[in-house]
């Protein structure tokens, strides 16, 4: 593994937490929640690069743009949309086909070889993540908008990640700053235009920067650093591991309650992903 590539698991790292500061705030509206996380976000961003005299690296073109906010935003609108018109536990389980979505497009958009020890560490995180989150649930046609939503979201990271190696060359990491920001004033509009109004407490507002600085912060900086010059084949199938830990970490928090399912979900998690760094890697086609 080089830097980027541990950068890229820095990031999943940090999404672990997500759920246990999702699940701190509970109270407050998502879209609320998003537009102060990447108002941290992005504000920190702006700071390191005023210090460092890049902001010039603002200055990026509409595809560039359109590819930042639209990751961002769309991701997050599409899971919050799913999260809120089909049951928790089916949209966290088809979200989190966009682990497998990475590695698979990797393969298509950016011509990079999958071996058989990728396709076995790939097929243990997918049924790990299933006994995760799909257990004694059963899908209802009632909630089909939410399903899709929650299939669009997976598409749309996995997309996002995968075109910024792309166009790595093209657009550098500093960037995000001003995505972080575009997206935090879009979601404080469709706060406004779709949530009820909501005024954080300290609480709140101690948790949702500490959020902002950590899993709706940092890590997307580290994911995207990883996806452009780490292996991102590498990465997609070692991001499994974060509905496993997120889970570990509310158990421990004494938010959810401990199963033998859960102990071996991260088992086949965690050996799919140790199965998948093991490779040599192969050239790209």
């Amino acid at each position: 593994m080089n830097r980027a590539t541990l950068s890229g698991i820095g990031a999943i790292a940090l999404w672990a937490f997500l759920a246990l500061g999702a699940r701190a705030e509970a109270g407050v509206p998502p879209l609320l929640l998003t537009a102060i996380g990447f108002g941290v976000s992005g504000l920190a961003g702006m700071g390191w690069l005023l210090a460092r005299g890049q902001i010039s690296v603002l200055h990026q073109p509409p595809r560039a743009w359109a590819h930042g906010v639209g990751g961002l935003f769309g991701y997050h609108a599409l899971y919050f949309f799913a999260l809120s018109h089909a049951p928790a536990a089916q949209a966290n389980l088809l979200n989190y086909l966009w682990p497998l979505l990475i590695v698979l497009l990797s393969a298509w958009l950016l011509g990079l070889h999958l071996s058989l020890q990728h396709w076995l560490g790939i097929g243990l995180g997918l049924v790990g993540s299933f006994m995760l989150l799909g257990q004694g649930v059963a899908f209802s046609a009632g909630f089909i908008p939410g399903y899709l939503a929650a299939v669009g979201a997976a598409f749309v990271w996995a997309l996002y990640s995968v075109l910024a190696r792309k166009w790595s060359v093209a657009v550098p990491t500093g960037a995000l700053a001003g995505f972080c920001l575009a997206t935090a004033i879009l979601a404080a509009l469709a706060h406004i235009l779709f949530e009820p109004s909501f005024t954080p407490t300290a609480t709140n507002w101690l948790v949702a920067c500490l959020m902002g600085l950590g899993p709706l912060g940092a890590a997307f900086y580290l994911w995207d650093y990883g996806m452009k010059q780490g292996d991102p084949r590498l990465i997609g199938t070692l991001a499994y591991i974060t509905p496993v830990a997120s889970t570990l970490l509310l158990v421990l928090y004494g938010f959810a309650g401990f199963s033998w399912a859960l102990g071996l979900a991260a088992v086949l998690v965690g050996g799919g992903g140790l199965l998948a760094s093991s490779f040599k890697t192969s050239p790209a086609k």
